[in-house]
């Protein structure tokens, strides 16, 4: 492959390099170099360049759902995360039955065996993010109760085997019956386990982190909040060093001063922007569904018939100027939290997530509206 040095105003974890170059072979970063060290091939005037998005929890996108089990599905939402600066991502599923679970899962395991071949124009799927069933019923929220189930090794087991290997991280609640045994076994299976959907207490949190949890699912939502008698799982999430929080920056899931506090007590390292899209995401407002579940999208947030929040519109850039303009993030902390902490939180964060020498070129050139302009996978 041809050397290609990219012009711009680069996005590093420290601040901005004016005039930055980056230089690209092999689909690798081989060097970043003040302007004039290297004659560009690609100058990007007025423009950022920041390491590709990773979005860890999407359900869906422009009218295409994960749990459709289509290949085409999963192409059509990899295309328009390629449009908002999304270079690799968790398809997500939700509680739904094994079947159709198995079905959605065998679909990413075909779509991961083609996209080798044909990269260019979208965004590379890196495993799949298991949303339930293991869940707790009275914190469901936007998932259909008829399917969730009480946590079983053996079906773990098989859901991961239906997934060819590809499950890295696993939402679930841990103060069901049977959830320690299969938190512990899914950690030795090399797998994330999240926090997700629970009435855990403070205690019970601490219990699964104990037993090797070390992730959180959209932090303040379908969770026990922070009160000062009962801490809840917001509590033990802000405490606990090496626990990830997910956060949905779309301004209807969390207020923006949870959103700082949540920044500020947990640092850029703890916390990751993610969207928990759904298929009405870079659509308009109407009806759509989250599984088998309807949703209605009225000024893009979407919504159960009773009101209950059902994933979002929102897309990793739109997340990225939320902190930025309405929480006083920095930029390059903004990006820090949509690229580098969720390539760390899912074991990349070697080769993933920085614009720095020995790392994928997968990187974003933002306009000064900080809105994607072009998008690069390995080098393309």
């Amino acid at each position: 492959m041809a050397v290609r040095v990219l012009q711009g105003d680069v996005i590093t974890p420290d601040g901005v390099m004016e005039d930055g170059l980056v230089v690209i072979e092999d689909g690798v970063i081989q060097e970043v170099a003040p302007a004039g060290a290297y004659a560009p091939t690609d100058v990007f005037a007025d423009s950022y360049l920041a390491p590709g998005f990773i979005d860890l929890h999407i359900h869906g996108m422009a009218g295409a759902d994960v749990m459709d089990g289509s290949v085409a599905s999963l192409e059509r939402i990899a295309k328009r995360l390629w449009a908002h600066g999304v270079t690799g991502f968790l398809p997500t599923t939700v509680t739904h039955s094994l079947e159709v679970t198995k079905r959605a899962l065998a679909a990413v395991c075909a779509y991961m065996e083609q996209q080798t071949a044909n990269p260019v124009g979208q965004a590379r799927v890196l495993g799949v993010h298991l949303e339930g069933p293991w869940i707790h019923p009275k914190a469901k929220g936007a998932q259909n109760e008829a399917y969730i189930r009480l946590p079983d090794v053996r079906v773990a087991a098989e859901v991961l085997a239906a997934a060819g290997g590809q499950v890295r991280i696993v939402s679930m609640a841990p103060e069901v019956d049977g959830a320690l045994p299969v938190i512990r076994w899914l950690v030795e299976q090399g797998v994330t386990v999240s926090i997700a959907h629970t009435t855990a207490t403070y205690e019970q949190a601490e219990a699964a982190i104990a037993a090797g949890a070390a992730h959180v699912t959209h932090c303040f939502n379908a969770m026990t909040g922070l009160h000062h008698r009962q801490p809840g799982v917001v509590g033990a999430a802000l405490l606990a060093d090496g626990v990830y929080a997910e956060l949905i920056a779309d301004g209807f899931h969390v207020h923006p001063a949870a959103m700082q506090l949540l920044i500020r007590v947990k640092g850029r390292d703890g916390v990751m922007l993610v969207s928990d899209a759904i298929m009405a995401a870079d659509m308009p407002d109407g009806e759509y569904q989250l599984g088998d579940l309807p949703v209605t999208v009225r000024d893009g947030r979407a919504t159960l018939a009773d009101g209950t929040l059902a994933g979002s519109t929102l897309t990793l850039d739109q997340a990225v100027r939320n902190l930025v303009a309405r929480c006083g993030v920095p930029l390059w902390d903004a990006v820090y939290m949509a690229a580098t902490t969720p390539a760390r939180a899912i074991g990349l964060g070697h080769c993933k997530g920085r614009i720095a020498p020995g790392y994928d070129a997968d990187l974003v050139v933002l306009d000064r509206g900080l809105r994607p302009r072009a998008t690069w996978l390995a080098g393309v």
